[in-house]
């Protein structure tokens, strides 16, 4: 479907495979002349958009490409959570992959579109940048353009986040992503003295391999459990947590991931992921023909230098208690000393909702500072 307007773009439904991949690809022009931003693999990306991803049993979406003389120069997409909508009981629509020019006449007609399209399925709100979901790659770039993005994180050029507005989105919140160097971790003597007390009673371990189902069920169970409070909090399902599961043994040491078990209850966990974008970096999206082979001898031979907490979680009955913080700095604290054994230099710890003090308090008590912040956007339809 072909959809034009009297200003120019013509925005292009995607429809077909080819048009699929013309819509991955839209990046590469946004970000020529930018040298932190990591093309995306474009074997990961199909996967990602494909009705194999299991995000995709409980949402829909579509997708549109704007392009200008006959050339393609920006995307959007739309989407709908059932499981949103079953939690939050709202009619509220999310945007997301967005990426166009610095030309209003381009933001304008993809939100338009986008926002025809979330009406006519009767949605009354719209919501983003997800991409694709709140468990996903989620807000745009406002602060910390001068470093490339960590593994699963976005990056952006400095104007996205004021063409939204001008298409008439607010401010919903913002999230930050927190840096620490792995090999000065610092723990406070206030904290020392509750872990120490709290010693006899917690243990951390790593992830038990052999029992790699039942254990992913377990994290997946303590992060619905610790976060379902949080703002915008749809749960991960079993088939999304094992397709994550999935990708990131293919990646992980087993040291990487952390569970904290209290009398022998497991009730915390954290998962390490190594940067990866240190290694996609100049492979410009292709495994082929040799970029498999740099990527494989990047990861097992000359390990990156930098990796990042993606998913961590304490269990909501110990949250306001004294083990909740106790939990919380031990499985950071493996983390630590995982990635300072590994010689990384870096980590990071995102996402944070910028209202979540309690999380930061802490991050912040081991010496993490704030390298960049993300933005969401809403608007009523």
């Amino acid at each position: 479907m072909i959809i034009a307007t009297d200003t120019r773009p013509e925005i292009r439904e995607v429809s077909s495979k080819q048009e699929l991949n013309t819509f991955i690809r839209v990046p590469w022009q946004i970000y020529e002349n930018d040298p932190n931003w990591v093309p995306p693999l474009m074997v990961e990306r199909r996967e990602a958009l494909s009705p194999k991803n299991p995000y995709f049993l409980h949402a829909r979406w579509k997708a549109w490409v704007a392009f200008r003389d006959g050339k393609p120069i920006g995307r959007i997409s739309a989407q709908i959570d059932a499981l949103h909508q079953q939690r939050h009981a709202s009619k509220t629509g999310f945007f997301g992959l967005i990426e166009a020019p610095d030309d209003d006449t381009v933001f304008n007609a993809l939100f338009a579109t986008a926002e025809q399209w979330l009406r006519d399925q009767g949605m009354q709100h719209c919501m983003g940048p997800f991409n694709l979901g709140i468990n996903q790659e989620v807000g745009v770039l406002v602060e910390g353009f001068e470093t490339s993005p960590y593994v699963m994180m976005g990056h952006a050029p400095p104007y996205y986040g004021t063409a939204i507005e001008r298409c008439g989105y607010g401010v919903v919140r913002d999230l930050v992503a927190y840096h620490l160097d792995s090999t000065t971790l610092t723990i406070p003597r206030v904290m020392q003295a509750l872990i120490k007390r709290s010693g006899d009673r917690i243990k951390v371990r790593h992830l038990r391999r052999k029992e790699k189902e039942a254990e992913l069920e377990l994290m997946r169970d303590i992060f619905n459990d610790a976060w379902q409070n949080n703002w915008g909090f749809v749960p991960f399902t079993r088939e999304e947590f094992n397709q994550v599961g999935k990708e990131l043994l293919m990646l992980l040491p087993v040291d990487f991931i952390h569970i904290a078990e209290l009398d022998g209850e497991a009730v915390a966990f954290n998962v390490l992921i190594p940067n990866i974008n240190e290694a996609l970096a100049d492979l410009d999206g292709r495994l082929l023909p040799f970029g498999w082979v740099k990527l494989l001898w990047r990861l097992k031979v000359r390990f990156p230098k930098s990796a990042r907490v993606a998913l961590m979680g304490v269990r909501q009955k110990y949250q306001n208690t004294r083990f909740g913080p106790a939990l919380a700095y031990m499985v950071i604290k493996g983390a630590m000393d995982a990635g300072a054994a590994k010689g990384l230099r870096g980590i990071e710890m995102s996402w944070i909702l910028e209202e979540n003090r309690g999380v930061r308090n802490i991050i912040e008590s081991v010496s993490g500072e704030v390298s960049k912040r993300y933005r969401l956007y809403e608007k009523d339809l």
